[in-house]
């Protein structure tokens, strides 16, 4: 019989699960059950997400060590789809290839790992370099959530962890899209961590869903009156469009926000303060969102000098895969993490050209 996780089902926000030994593992597996669970998945696809789960955790344990699960629901209109994503630092995957063919395998077992786990997922999508690790991303879609996937304007991919030794993580994040193709994005960053700072944080995504037909300007002003009566959380606002290739941001506080392509990158503007307690000045500044770029946002958990470069073909990969990566190879470890990584949809970005 199966026992309810010991960490507490964010499936919106996310889940994150330490992978040590093989207890995790069935750790894995029940909070993968009970993500697929609140979704509202057929007893079909939620076997599948369990599995998954449970392929991508027992494979870090067999060939890293250790590593990091993530679970999310992802909620398009009416439908929902459920994600995993397996991240490790391990000796990475020499030949991909032949790895996702069934039968090979590199530590006495069957060697059916990653081919069950493509075949049982509605998009499958990794990345791996030998001696730095392996990050993947597993999707299981209702045939409802496919069909409304393809008028979703933005592929959102995020990696969301607490600090060691805490349940809570005090970080935090939401995204508004219109019918219009127009999407506002909130990431917070509470003060401190554990639950004051969750509590910051989920109250500053509460204010952005209210307030998301304001402009990111305004939508600060907005989230400094609404985090008053909290601990106060530094925080982001970017206005994207599907339809052009102009992007709004205004931050108060040490989030991070880089708009990234194959060539360059761009450092958004953001000024002191802690929303809720100290607002000095915002302003509002517009950059142009380049043909197949990313917008990566994300706590000061993680270090901002990371570099898109040293990764060829990363900035191509899921979003999810960005973020797992970013997170594995640049997570200061002392802190709550959360890295929020946005594209225009391949199909959104054709209809705006």
């Amino acid at each position: 019989m199966e026992v309810a996780p010991r960490i507490p089902i964010d499936p919106e926000s996310g889940v994150a699960i330490a992978i040590g030994d093989s207890s995790q593992v069935g750790e894995a597996r029940r909070a993968a059950t009970a993500v697929a669970t609140w979704a509202g998945l057929s007893e079909t696809d939620a076997g599948k997400f369990a599995i998954l789960a449970t392929e991508a955790a027992t494979n870090i344990t067999k060939h890293a060590g250790h590593g990091d699960i993530m679970l999310r629901a992802i909620t398009c209109g009416d439908a929902t789809a459920v994600e995993v994503v397996a991240i490790d630092a391990g000796p990475g995957i020499g030949d991909l290839e032949r790895a996702m063919t069934d039968g090979y395998s590199t530590a006495g077992s069957p060697g059916t790992g990653l081919g069950a786990m493509a075949r049982l997922s509605t998009s499958f999508d990794i990345f791996t370099s030998a001696g730095h690790g392996t990050v993947l991303a597993a999707r299981v879609e209702p045939e409802r959530s496919r069909a409304a996937r393809k008028d979703r304007a933005f592929d959102v991919g995020v990696v969301r962890v607490p600090k060691r030794g805490e349940l809570e993580c005090g970080d935090d994040w939401g995204i508004v899209v219109d019918d219009a193709g127009r999407a506002m994005l909130v990431v917070a960053d509470g003060l401190g961590h554990g639950s004051s700072a969750a509590e910051a944080s989920r109250r500053a995504v509460q204010v952005a869903v209210e307030h998301s037909g304001d402009q990111p300007g305004m939508l600060v002003a907005a989230l400094h009156a609404g985090l008053r009566s909290t601990r106060g959380a530094a925080v982001a606002v970017a206005e994207l469009s599907a339809r052009d290739s102009t992007l709004r941001y205004a931050g108060l506080g040490n989030i991070s926000a880089t708009l990234t392509s194959a060539t360059e990158s761009k450092s958004f503007v953001s000024y002191n303060g802690i929303a809720g307690h100290e607002m000095r000045k915002v302003q509002e500044f517009s950059y142009e969102w380049p043909e197949g770029g990313l917008l990566v946002v994300h706590s000061d958990g993680v270090s901002a000098r990371w570099d898109m470069k040293r990764y060829p073909g990363l900035v191509a990969r899921d979003p999810s895969v960005v973020a797992g990566v970013l997170y594995r190879d640049y997570s200061r470890g002392r802190d709550d993490a959360l890295v929020v990584v946005v594209r225009v949809a391949a199909h959104a970005a054709t209809r705006s050209r």
